[in-house]
């Protein structure tokens, strides 16, 4: 296995507020799910709700809130049309978290093939 240097308990305990403050932002069971969604795309509410199947209306329309507050996506009106479009998109700024997602995708890929080798416990 790899030597990976471990980073000392004073260089943890300074990461610590940084690491909550972004857990705060995207935390939860839906924040990176629903930017994942619009990181491949503009959608409209209905899209989403169906391209992310379990979620609630009530509880998309409070995350895309969230999220729209923080940065991560940006809502489009357009008026022109008979009912109203209403799209979201991921903003540039969303786009920063592209080598996170990527890092948690590639840890948990490791992850489940960890626990699929782990001997059952006893």
């Amino acid at each position: 296995m790899e030597e990976v240097d471990q980073p000392n308990n004073r260089e943890c305990c300074r990461s610590l507020p940084a690491i909550e403050d972004a857990l705060y932002v995207i935390g939860g069971k839906w924040k990176l799910k629903i930017t994942l969604v619009l990181l491949e795309g503009n959608k409209r509410f209905n899209e989403l709700q169906r391209t992310l199947k379990d979620i609630s209306p009530r509880v998309l329309s409070h995350e895309l809130k969230e999220l729209e507050l923080n940065g991560f996506v940006k809502r489009n009106v357009y008026a022109t049309a008979t009912p109203v479009i209403v799209e979201y998109e991921a903003t540039e700024y969303s786009r920063t978290l592209t080598k996170v997602l990527d890092a948690l995708a590639e840890w948990g890929t490791m992850h489940k093939q960890k626990i699929k080798e782990a001997p059952l416990p006893a």
